[in-house]
């Protein structure tokens, strides 16, 4: 894996990763749910194909006993899942908002109540506008070099910012 850390458009220091594989984004996935918590909000944009349901069935599977088969919520728009570990059951939340034309049509999805004691993945934020916490670790997903490979964008905002800078060498996998 490749970290290469410079500033982005929004002045904010990205750390770039680049991932030979899916089965390197499903570790990056893996590494970043076991230092979630609950209340976490984590962005994943990208274009269509890049990685970000194949991320959010990582980070997803990552928390459980026994992995399993997780849908993409495509059409259903939003999927729960509850693990229980040594504190108990921490929902997750994996919302798709593909095919959500604005933020208004977000309103019944139970997305305040996720984002106040779940941890969600969100593919596709660009769609809830100011309804995105701006507590959230950005997560995006470009082509790589290869046919195979992804490139990674990590950028922290809010509370965010400072925790990546402490799990930066963790979440890459460089320590």
């Amino acid at each position: 894996m490749n970290n290469k850390p410079d500033m982005d458009d929004t002045g904010k220091t990205p750390i770039r990763v680049e991932l030979a594989d899916e089965a390197a984004t499903a570790a990056l996935a893996a590494r970043v749910s076991a230092r979630a918590r609950p209340g976490d909000v984590f962005a994943l944009s990208g274009p269509l194909g890049s990685g970000k349901t194949v991320f959010a069935r990582a980070f997803i599977n990552a928390r459980t006993r026994t992995p399993q088969e997780i849908p993409s919520p495509t059409f259903t728009l939003v999927q729960g899942y509850e693990f229980p570990n040594a504190e108990g059951a921490i929902p997750v939340y994996h919302f798709d908002l593909f095919r959500i034309e604005n933020a208004d049509e977000t309103a019944e999805l139970g997305m305040d109540d996720a984002f106040a004691g779940g941890i969600s993945l969100i593919e596709w934020p660009d769609r809830l506008d100011a309804r995105l916490p701006a507590d959230r670790l950005e997560v995006s997903l470009d082509q790589g070099p290869s046919p195979d490979s992804r490139l990674a964008s990590l950028v922290g905002h809010g509370l965010w910012r400072a925790r990546l800078e402490t799990l930066s060498p963790e979440v890459t996998g460089d320590d």
